[in-house]
């Protein structure tokens, strides 16, 4: 089930990390039976799902979890206080629905704001440079805060590319830190998957998502 030496292999190439980076498995269409046998292996990592049905039906509170996945705004009231962090607000209909649920509950939901760096139509994620003006509309939130951001790089066989594209991100990232708001706390820079997390390390990354590389090919879907 989990490709122990890549585990080992990644946890080497963190610990050589100059930053603490968190560690986030993506356990979509893995069972809870894989997901309790992953954790006893490797309980230093955070969970992540990408859909909301599959997270209601694996969840623990023995374990921190992150919702990954794009996230509909009627799903949102499954997720409100049982996910330590949201990676995919992406637009204010969403904000408001994370602030409606969470304010219910009488807690603040931490959030990332996904950013679609190259553009594609078939992912989530705000324009890079509506960034700043998306983060400032969200001042009123008092149940919401925004913890950093998060990206899902294009797939790009050119390195020196990719490399650029995460040049821009992480100069994004640093410019976020700079920026004053109440409900504003900068910290994390989710980036990174199986196929490009090295890279990903190297420009600033302090969160990754991996899954493939921990439980091997996806051999089901739902």
């Amino acid at each position: 089930m989990i490709l122990l030496d890549n585990l080992t292999a990644v946890r080497a190439q963190v610990n050589a990390c100059p930053r603490e980076v968190v560690l986030v498995a993506a356990t979509k269409t893995q069972t809870k039976e894989t997901v309790d046998e992953f954790m006893t292996l490797a309980p230093d990592f955070v969970l992540g799902e990408n859909r909301v049905q599959e997270l209601q039906e694996k969840y623990d509170d023995r374990y921190v979890w992150h919702f990954i996945g794009r996230l509909q705004t009627n799903k949102v009231k499954y997720i409100v206080g049982k996910v330590a962090l949201i990676h995919s607000l992406d637009r204010i209909e969403l904000a408001d629905e994370i602030e409606k649920q969470a304010k219910k509950r009488g807690i603040v939901q931490d959030c990332l704001v996904e950013v679609n760096m190259g553009g594609e139509l078939s992912k989530g994620g705000i324009e890079p440079n509506k960034l700043f003006e998306f983060v400032d509309s969200l001042k009123g939130y008092g149940h919401l805060r925004v913890l950093g951001i998060m990206s899902v790089l294009p797939n790009l066989d050119d390195k020196t590319e990719l490399e650029a594209e995460y040049a821009r991100l992480q100069n994004l990232f640093e410019q976020l830190k700079t920026k004053k708001q109440t409900n504003l706390d900068v910290k994390y820079l989710s980036a990174g998957m199986t196929n490009d997390f090295e890279i990903a390390l190297k420009y600033g990354s302090n969160m990754i998502r991996l899954g493939r590389l921990l439980f091997g090919e996806r051999t089901a879907t739902k």
